[in-house]
C-alpha cells in the first residue's frame, strides 16, 4: 500500500510548484523554455488527497492487555503530544515512550535473535501495541516469557502495566532511596 511520508509530500509539492512555474513562464513570454514535450507536459498537478491517517495529530497507541490479572486487563487508547485517551495514567505513558524513543532504532522493536536470556518466567500477560509512533506505523506484541521479554515489557512501563513482583519494585525503591541518601 502506498503511504503519503512527509518527505513524499514536499517531493509533490515542489514538482507540483515548479510545473506552475514553468507553465507561467511558457505562457507569459518572459523567455524561451526548453522542453523537449507537448504544452501538457506543464499542466498543473494536484497534490494526492490527505488519508484519514495523515490527519491524526500527535502519536496514537492502542494497548491491548490480556491475562495480567484484574484492573490492568483491556483496551487503552493513548494519545501523546498532547496527551489524552483511556489509558489511565497517559502522561507516564507518553514518557515511557519518549524516554525509549531514539533516533535510527524502533522503540517497539522485538527481542534481537541469537541472544542469550535467563530462564525466568514472568506470567501469562500478553500485550498488543498499534497505532503511530513518531510518524511510523506500531504493530508489537509482549509477552513475560523470558528474561529477554521481560526486560522488554518492563522498559515501557506504565505504558504497559507493572507486572513486577511489589518486593521487586519495594527492594528497587528502596535501594534507590538508600544510595541518594549517601
Amino acid at each position: 500500500m502506498f503511504q503519503v511520508t512527509p518527505l513524499r509530500r514536499l517531493a509533490v509539492t515542489v514538482s507540483t510548484a515548479s510545473a506552475v512555474c514553468a507553465a507561467v513562464v511558457a505562457s507569459s513570454g518572459l523567455g524561451p523554455v526548453a522542453h523537449a514535450g507537448t504544452a501538457d507536459a506543464f499542466t498543473a498537478v494536484a497534490p494526492p488527497p490527505v488519508r484519514d491517517e495523515d490527519r491524526v495529530v500527535g502519536d496514537h497507541l492502542t494497548v491491548t492487555v490480556r491475562h495480567g490479572g484484574g484492573r490492568v486487563d483491556g483496551t487503552f487508547e493513548v494519545y501523546c503530544h498532547p496527551g489524552r485517551g483511556s489509558h489511565p495514567d497517559v502522561g507516564s505513558a507518553c514518557r515511557a515512550v519518549d524516554r525509549n524513543t531514539r533516533w535510527g532504532r524502533d522503540a517497539f522493536a522485538p527481542v534481537p535473535g541469537g541472544g542469550v536470556c535467563t530462564m525466568r518466567y514472568g506470567g501469562p500477560a500478553t500485550a498488543h501495541v498499534t497505532g503511530r509512533w513518531a510518524g511510523r506505523p506500531v504493530d508489537a506484541t509482549y509477552d513475560r516469557s523470558n528474561g529477554c521479554e521481560i526486560e522488554r515489557w518492563d522498559r515501557l512501563v506504565p505504558l504497559l502495566p507493572d507486572l513486577r513482583p511489589a518486593a521487586a519494585t519495594t527492594t528497587t525503591t528502596t535501594t534507590t532511596t538508600t544510595a541518594a541518601a549517601r
